[in-house]
């Protein structure tokens, strides 16, 4: 009878303790259910996200191309590299090179500190320019090549937009000097860039 009487105490704890370790699985099970479907709509939005970021790299490469071969862009640059090899990131809204028709201005401000000659902390020229030439290579990579000329300015330009991007680099050769410059930054349409253009030379 004591064994009975003792068993019987025990076992409404057992069951106790069985309840609250079902009862923790339970909770653990929905903290894991809820994790799945946050990562489930985590990754939706991820791949939402990138299908977007891809349209809208789409959009700005298709923009950037037109722009280009109707002698009618920006490029943006967000960094400058000289001869000597050093690169500065810059302001994109200061730093470009721009063509509207046979008119092209060039614009290195490096500095945000200094006025410099054209009142940006570096210099503008613009020219005309005098010819060009649009070739693609078999991988889709669009050169622009084209001589510009003016007051401040001599030099062979050469502009590369890789495929599926407007993102683009370019060299500026001048014709006196090896005072090669180097820019890198994205292609818009004229009419859509935000730069500011300084006082010419």
């Amino acid at each position: 009878m004591v064994i009975v009487a003792g068993l019987s105490t025990i076992a409404p704890d057992i069951l106790a303790q069985s309840g609250k370790s079902n009862s923790r699985s339970a909770r653990n099970q929905e903290k894991m259910d809820a994790w799945h479907k946050d990562m489930a709509e985590f990754r939706a939005r991820s791949a939402q996200d990138r299908l977007m970021n891809a349209l809208t790299d789409s959009i700005a490469s298709v923009q950037a191309r037109a722009a280009l071969q109707n002698q009618d862009f920006v490029l943006e640059a967000d960094n400058v590299t000289t001869k000597n090899g050093s690169t500065v990131f810059v302001n994109s809204a200061t730093n470009f090179i721009s063509v509207k028709g046979n008119r092209a201005v060039v614009q290195i401000s490096p500095s945000n500190f200094t006025s410099g000659p054209n009142g940006l902390g570096g210099v503008t020229v613009d020219g005309s320019i005098m010819s060009q030439k649009i070739t693609q290579g078999k991988d889709g990579r669009i050169m622009l090549s084209m001589s510009v000329a003016g007051i401040g300015i001599n030099a062979q330009v050469e502009i590369y937009m890789s495929p599926g991007s407007n993102r683009a680099s370019a060299t500026i050769y001048p014709n006196f000097n090896t005072n090669t410059i180097w820019l890198s930054g994205t292609i818009v349409p004229y009419e859509n860039s935000r730069v500011i253009e300084g006082m010419s030379l």
